[in-house]
């Protein structure tokens, strides 16, 4: 199993965990609101019965029990209906700003409302006449705010998840950043010793061996070392972009891997007969073009193929796409070709489409992806460079 499928699998595990504990707070959260809502049911029915004993008080009857239990009501919204659903009374209900007849119609349609949702105690107030009044009552400021607490606080938990993780990957992705310019940089150093006294040598070669045919050809590897650690040099230094010729580019690439792969891999270009001209790295998206058409001939294996490399140009772009009739990648990996490590091959380090991607979207600013791929046809890089 590749590494990536791995943190894919943990990414999933971690989603699921994290379901599952908003759920089970959701869940709690439910059942406390649930009965903190019977307590208060409990509390109004109890309040009901002090206003039907205060409706049916005499001069006998002993009424400070009875208001001590209206009047301690300090958090239940609650709204006395008549028979003719009319407000007679209300406590606990905002009314700021209005007098007294516009606050008791604005109480009748709160209180109309809270009977359509059956928040309500029908008290009878004489058998012979059938008398009643109705107790509407809504739900508490606090029981309001524990309903929305869960809410607020995955929403909260989850932003801090999510700004973690964000600063996590860029941290990381930054730490990776100054290990690959490093290494770069002290690769191109490394090769720089070597490449200079390769140079000499050859320049001795050709002093005493001046109608040797194989010299030349050792010199264009040499040059092609140097093109190399140039390359690498350039790695986070970010380059400044300059006009070149998108044809030398790719006439470039295909005289190279002409040179470098099997007879069996056929390579043809789709390039207009005029320049494109686009700002930028040469050396660096020469680079790009190289990875993409090995990645290419990999794909294709030793049966070898077609591949195709296209040019065109827009009032505002240019459109390179590089296709073959290999092998095809699968839609699980799709996501994963631009990562740093992830491979498929037996031997390779999986950086050559991590450093294609940095060098068009981060030196050029332009967009690279997969256009088409289809198992067993072949796949489609297209990469779209800014002509400004």
């Amino acid at each position: 199993m590749i590494w990536t499928d791995r943190i894919r699998q943990v990414k999933i595990f971690l989603v699921i965990a994290a379901v599952f504990i908003a759920v089970a707070s959701l869940v709690v959260s439910h059942f406390l609101v649930r009965d903190l809502a019977e307590e208060e049911r409990n509390r109004m029915a109890v309040w009901a019965e002090a206003m039907r004993t205060l409706n049916n008080a005499d001069e006998n009857t002993d009424l400070n029990l009875v208001l001590k239990v209206i009047n301690e009501n300090n958090s239940i919204p609650v709204i006395v209906m008549d028979s003719e659903n009319h407000a007679q009374t209300f406590r606990n209900v905002d009314v700021e700003g209005k007098d007294y007849a516009d606050s008791l119609a604005y109480a009748s349609a709160i209180g109309l409302r809270l009977l359509k949702q059956g928040k309500n105690i029908k008290i009878e107030l004489d058998d012979s006449t059938h008398d009643y009044i109705q107790v509407c009552y809504d739900e508490s400021l606090m029981i309001r705010r524990l309903s929305a607490y869960p809410y607020i606080q995955l929403g909260v938990v989850m932003l801090f998840v999510v700004i973690a993780i964000f600063a996590l990957l860029t941290s990381k992705r930054a730490e990776q950043n100054k290990v690959w310019v490093g290494l770069s940089k002290e690769t191109a150093h490394q090769l720089g010793t070597p490449i200079s006294s390769l140079m000499a040598w050859i320049e001795i070669l050709k002093m005493n061996y001046p109608d040797d045919e194989l010299i030349p050809e050792m010199n264009q590897d040499i040059q092609r070392l140097q093109l190399i650690a140039d390359r690498f040099s350039k790695i986070g230094a970010l380059p400044e972009p300059v006009p070149a010729s998108l044809n030398e580019v790719m006439n470039h690439v295909i005289d190279y891997m002409d040179r470098r792969t099997s007879k069996k891999v056929k390579m043809v270009k789709e390039i207009p007969e005029q320049d494109v001209i686009v700002k930028m790295n040469a050396s660096l998206f020469e680079w790009v073009i190289e990875n993409l058409s090995k990645n290419a001939v990999d794909a294709m294996g030793v049966n070898g193929g077609q591949i195709t490399l296209h040019v065109e140009e827009t009032d505002d772009k240019a459109i390179i796409e590089v296709s073959d009739t290999g092998n095809g990648i699968r839609k699980k990996n799709l996501k994963n070709v631009f990562r740093p490590g992830f491979t498929t091959k037996k031997r390779g380090w999986g950086l050559g489409l991590s450093l294609a991607k940095r060098i068009v979207e981060e030196y050029h600013h332009g967009k690279i992806w997969v256009k088409s791929t289809e198992i067993g046809h072949g796949t489609t890089f297209r990469i779209e460079l800014k002509k400004e």
